[in-house]
């Protein structure tokens, strides 16, 4: 469902209208937006004791559109409370006993996370994360945040408007995955010599923004710097070397007081990478080939696909500028296909989330994730 609206009042009229039954949960993906008043909706939702969790993003999706106003509210069926976790922006958080979640009968189970994607330690959350539940679920989902690149609150759960946390939703749904992002090498292997979580400090030894600079001026034409970073830099990621399979991309999105390239999720010390470059049609066809993988690996079951979600990075859609339509018609179109009901849904990201061929999960930039619920 799509509501329209940025008006708090309006939003949570709509959803509790809808009947509620025993296991809904309601995961709310809000388009960012100085109207909204995330904490009297929050209010408001608690009063009225729906169960629900939500995220606020640069913008959601429904069917073939992109909207940067209003809400795509998702009832879905859940089989535990959802998990809330804070205080992720150090080591020494404690984890709640997972295993009592899925205590249950044994069937496939789709987990549905949330995360702040300006956090410094995502990869370190979504290792302990795999290390507690291997795969005995399927893992889908993104990072919420600002298109400001400044963090700040942008988790809603019960308990509050979140930074530095993230919300886990065990959902009663298989999941079929589709993980794609299109681009390509351009230059490299060179080494993150020096690393702190998110910020790579040296590359082959050297500062990184000046490594970075030597290669990306020679392609560009032109001059890269601390002002124009991003807008320059959003046409070259790095790719981390994965064999077997395609990069894992990470996004460098600014340039800190000493020279280094901060990223949208973390580098480790010695990785491998490649600098990666991007066109319009690659990424359109990517798309298209996530669609295809997610709907191939349903070819085997006789269940019906009951929702269809759309996790797609923010920085392909800066990049495709007017074509990111393009690229969310041609999901619709063959979504629809299938099953002409189903309206594929939602949000643009700060960092990806998904188990990389429904196995080790994974955290990606510049990547669009397509899981088909069943």
């Amino acid at each position: 469902m799509y509501i329209q609206s940025d008006d708090y009042n309006v939003i949570a009229e709509t959803i509790l209208g809808q009947e509620i039954r025993s296991h809904d949960l309601f995961v709310l993906l809000l388009a960012e937006s100085d109207a909204l008043d995330a904490k009297a909706l929050i209010e408001r939702l608690n009063t009225a004791g729906l169960p629900f969790i939500g995220g606020i993003f640069p913008g959601v999706i429904h069917n073939s559109k992109l909207y940067k106003q209003g809400v795509v509210a998702k009832k879905l069926q859940a089989i535990a409370p959802p998990v809330i976790m804070s205080g992720l922006n150090t080591s020494g958080y404690e984890w709640p006993d997972l295993k009592t979640v899925l205590s249950g009968p044994e069937k496939p189970v789709t987990a549905w996370i949330m995360i702040d994607g300006l956090m410094s330690n995502i990869a370190h959350f979504l290792s302990g994360l795999y290390d507690r539940l291997g795969d005995q679920v399927n893992f889908i989902g993104g990072g919420a945040g600002s298109l400001s690149l400044r963090q700040q609150p942008c988790l809603l759960t019960p308990d509050g408007l979140l930074q530095d946390a993230a919300v886990i939703a065990f959902l009663d749904y298989d999941t079929h995955l589709g993980v794609k992002h299109g681009w390509k090498r351009l230059a490299g292997p060179i080494v993150a010599t020096r690393t702190a979580q998110n910020v790579i400090c040296e590359l082959n030894w050297e500062e990184a923004f000046t490594v970075y600079k030597n290669y990306i001026e020679k392609d560009c034409g032109c001059a890269i710097t601390e002002d124009n970073f991003f807008e320059v830099a959003k046409g070259y990621p790095f790719g981390i070397y994965k064999s077997n399979a395609e990069e894992v991309i990470r996004d460098p999105i600014a340039v800190n007081s000493e020279g280094g390239l901060v990223c949208v999720g973390e580098v480790p010390e010695n990785t491998v990478l490649n600098i990666m470059k991007g066109t319009a049609d690659n990424l359109i066809a990517s798309a298209a080939e996530a669609v295809e993988e997610t709907l191939a690996r349903s070819q085997n079951t006789e269940a019906m696909v009951r929702h269809t979600m759309v996790v797609d990075c923010v920085s392909r859609a800066l990049f495709l500028e007017d074509r990111h339509e393009e690229e969310l018609e041609r999901i619709n179109k063959r979504i629809k296909a299938v099953r002409s009901e189903v309206s594929p849904q939602g949000m643009l990201s700060l960092g990806e989330i998904s188990s990389y061929g429904e196995g080790y999960l994974e955290f990606f930039n510049k990547t669009i994730v397509i899981g088909s619920l069943y």
